[in-house]
């Protein structure tokens, strides 16, 4: 398309820093005159989009050059106006705008590089997003069948592992605080082979208790210091029935060798060291039982003496306490049952007396002895 008749041939346009072209056959100024036919306003040059004439604005004839914005010169050249004859439209438009896609007007470009020297601009590095964990159903669609190359694994046989096979504890038979002739040839059993070193009580107490756990120490068991099924086996296989003797002996602890003053008459004869009491006539003894005495402020009396009162049903004037089946010997000391003793065994002590714990002996005791029978007290 060309430019005729529209008073402005070989008239320069007027561009910031920019000489003039011709207006010949539809020219147009490169970077400073916009395209015909639509192309928008650049540099100060308006156009006429109603019949494709291009006319500067009336400012530009009377005061100069409109200012606008300056495009930037190529390094080491200058613009030079072309005549530009029989050019599409399309590519005015390309040569009016001077920059790379995407630039703002006015904005600086480097030159135009060829492929083979423009650098190749790095891609940015890409970073995989963390996947969210899901929450969508496992998938159903089946795992894919192995392909004829590869061989399909061997299906397994393992079996579950065996929980293990917790063995109940075993049932404890006897324990501290039991009461039963049970316990008694417990006792029995354990003396036979040096772990008990007292007479049968039939009480399971904390000596008892100390002499199973010496036992299943030095069998390799549990020293729980309670006699279950498998210790109470152990100590049958070891051991042999006990005799009646063995299980019933007159004392929890075994009797001393009597003092001489005891081998004649009949006599209560009374051992400090073995805390024993024997009722003896002639040099044989009718019954044994266990005692305690006085303690160190109020210690028994030893010596040779002999029974002056006897009081069934005696109770202290001095302590008020009940002093049953009491034979005094020395002043107001007296063998007598003491319920205290029965409760609390050798943890306390009595003011003088000597106690007896065992009410039955005591009792049978009370009826056999007589005023004037003998009573000696020793170490």
């Amino acid at each position: 398309m060309t430019d005729t008749g529209n008073g402005w041939g070989g008239r320069a346009a007027r561009d910031s820093g920019v000489s003039g072209a011709s207006g010949a056959s539809g020219a147009s100024e490169v970077a400073g005159v916009s395209g015909a036919s639509g192309a928008s306003e650049v540099a100060g040059v308006s156009e006429d989009a109603g019949a494709g004439h291009m006319e500067p604005s009336p400012g530009a004839r009377r005061h100069g050059p409109i200012p606008g914005p300056r495009l930037p010169r190529p390094a080491g050249s200058r613009l030079r106006a072309r005549r530009v004859t029989a050019v599409s439209v399309v590519a005015l438009a390309a040569l009016a705008t001077g920059c790379e896609p995407g630039a703002a007007p006015g904005a600086q470009t480097a030159p135009r590089q060829t492929p083979a020297t423009r650098p190749a601009a790095p891609s940015p590095a890409r970073t995989e997003p963390a996947p969210a964990p899901s929450t969508a159903e496992p998938s159903t669609v089946p795992p894919p069948r192995p392909s004829a190359s590869t061989p399909a694994p061997a299906p397994t046989t393992a079996r579950p592992a065996p929980e293990p096979s917790a063995a109940p504890p075993a049932r404890v038979l006897m324990r501290t605080g039991s009461e039963s002739d049970r316990v008694r040839e417990l006792q029995a059993r354990l003396r036979q082979i040096g772990h008990f070193g007292r007479n049968p009580t039939g009480y399971y107490g904390s000596v008892t208790a100390d002499s199973v756990r010496s036992f299943q120490a030095k069998r390799g068991l549990a020293t729980t210091g309670s006699t279950d099924e498998t210790t109470w086996k152990r100590l049958l296989a070891m051991t042999r029935t006990p005799t009646a003797e063995e299980l019933r002996p007159p004392t929890e602890r075994p009797l001393a060798t009597p003092d001489k003053r005891c081998l004649t008459g009949r006599v209560l004869c009374v051992s400090k060291s073995s805390r024993t009491l024997a009722w003896m006539i002639d040099g044989r003894v009718v019954s044994a039982m266990d005692v305690r005495f006085g303690s160190e402020y109020t210690p028994t009396r030893e010596g040779e003496f002999e029974v002056f009162w006897k009081s069934r049903d005696h109770v202290s004037t001095v302590y008020d306490t009940p002093m049953p089946y009491a034979l005094f010997f020395s002043g107001g000391q007296a063998v007598h049952y003491s319920a205290d003793f029965a409760a609390n065994g050798y943890g306390g002590a009595s003011h003088g007396c000597v106690n007896v714990r065992d009410k039955k002996k005591v009792a049978a005791l009370f009826d056999q002895v007589r005023n004037g029978d003998k009573v000696v007290v020793f170490r």
